[in-house]
C-alpha cells in the first residue's frame, strides 16, 4: 500500500511516463521536432525566469553564512556525487550503449530536487529550514556549475560541449534567472501567492523537454537498440547508484558530526537528483537525437527516488 501511495503521490511521475510513452508512440520528427524544441526552449526560459522571482535573496544570504553545513553539501553534490557518476559511467560502459552510460556522469553532476527533498525531509522529521535553503542554493549553483563540470569530466573526446552550447545555457537558463532575481522586489510576492499554479509550469516544461529528448532517441532507433538485457543492466546500475548515494550521504552527515535532524536534510539534499534541472539542461546541451539516451538514467533514477523517498522518510521519523 505504501509503495502504491508513493507511486501516485507525485504528479511528476505520471508526467514523465506520459511524455516518454507519447514520444515512443508519436515522436516529434522533422519540422514538428524543431517546433517542439522551440516551444521547449521558450518554456525553459519562462521556467527559470519564474525560479529567479520566487527564490528569496535573503535565503541565499542565509545559506552563505551557514558554511559548516552548506559547504560540505555543495562539495558532496558537485564533487562526491559527480565522481560517483563517473564511476558508474565507467561500470556501465561495457554493458550499455555509450550515450546511456554517459548519462550516469550527467546524472552525477546534477543538483538535487527542491520540492521533494524538502517535503521528505519534513516527513522524516529533519531540519526543514536547512532543507529549504539548501535545496534552493544547490539548484542555483547547478545552473552555473553542472554544464561546465559535466563538460570537464566527460572530455571533448566523449561529447562535444562547445561554446555555442554554453552560450545557449547562459541565454536560456542563467539570464532569465538573473532577470527574475532583479525583478523579485516587484514580482516575488505575486509568484509565491500562486505557487500551486506555477508548479504546473515546472511540470509542463519538464514534460515537453523529456518528450523532445525521447523523440530524438526514438528516431535514432531507441526501441531497437534497447533489448531486455540492456534494460536489466540499466535498472540494476541505477538502483545501485541510488542506494549507495543515500547510504553514503547518511554516513557522511554522521561523520561531519551533524545532529540527526540535519543528517536527514543532508541525505535527501545530497542523494536526490533533479529532473527539473536535468531535462531542460539536456534539451539545451545536447541535440535531440542524443539527449534521449543521455537522460535515460536520470528519468529512471528520479522515478525510483520518488518511490523510495516516502517509505524511507516514514522509517526515519519512527526511529
Amino acid at each position: 500500500m505504501r509503495w502504491r501511495l508513493s507511486l501516485f503521490a507525485d504528479p511528476m511521475i505520471a508526467i514523465l511516463l506520459v511524455a516518454t510513452l507519447l514520444a515512443l508512440a508519436l515522436p516529434a520528427e522533422g519540422e514538428l521536432r524543431e517546433t517542439a524544441r522551440l516551444v521547449s526552449s521558450i518554456g525553459i526560459f519562462l521556467l527559470f525566469l519564474v525560479n529567479g522571482m520566487r527564490v528569496p535573496r535573503g535565503e541565499i544570504a542565509l545559506g552563505l553564512r551557514n558554511w559548516r553545513y552548506f559547504g560540505p553539501l555543495m562539495l558532496w553534490v558537485f564533487g562526491v556525487m559527480a565522481l560517483g557518476g563517473m564511476g558508474f559511467a565507467a561500470l556501465a560502459a561495457p554493458l550499455l550503449p555509450p550515450l546511456v552510460a554517459l548519462g550516469f556522469l550527467f546524472l552525477g553532476t546534477l543538483p538535487s530536487t527542491i520540492q521533494s527533498a524538502t517535503s521528505y525531509t519534513t516527513l522524516a522529521g529533519g531540519n526543514i529550514a536547512l532543507a529549504v535553503v539548501g535545496a534552493a542554493l544547490i539548484n542555483i549553483a547547478g545552473v552555473f556549475v553542472t554544464a561546465p563540470l559535466f563538460a570537464l569530466m566527460a572530455g571533448s573526446a566523449t561529447v562535444d560541449v562547445g561554446y555555442e552550447a554554453i552560450i545557449r545555457i547562459g541565454m536560456i537558463l542563467v539570464l532569465p534567472f538573473m532577470i527574475g532575481q532583479a525583478l523579485q522586489d516587484w514580482t516575488g510576492e505575486w509568484v509565491r501567492e500562486r505557487k500551486a499554479r506555477i508548479v504546473w509550469l515546472d511540470r509542463t516544461v519538464i514534460g515537453i523537454a523529456v518528450y523532445v529528448a525521447m523523440s530524438g532517441a526514438v528516431e535514432q532507433g531507441l526501441l531497437h537498440m534497447f533489448g531486455g538485457a540492456i534494460w536489466a543492466w540499466l535498472l540494476a546500475l541505477t538502483v545501485a547508484f541510488l542506494l549507495l548515494a543515500h547510504l553514503a550521504a547518511w554516513w557522511a552527515g554522521g561523520l561531519l558530526g551533524f545532529p540527526r535532524a540535519n543528517r536527514k536534510a543532508f541525505m535527501y539534499a545530497g542523494a536526490q537528483k533533479s529532473v527539473a534541472i536535468g531535462a531542460p539542461l539536456a534539451a539545451i546541451l545536447f541535440k535531440p537525437e542524443v539527449a534521449g539516451f543521455v537522460i535515460a538514467p536520470l528519468l529512471l533514477y528520479h522515478l525510483l527516488q520518488l518511490l523510495m523517498a516516502a517509505p524511507l522518510a516514514s522509517r526515519l521519523a519512527r526511529h
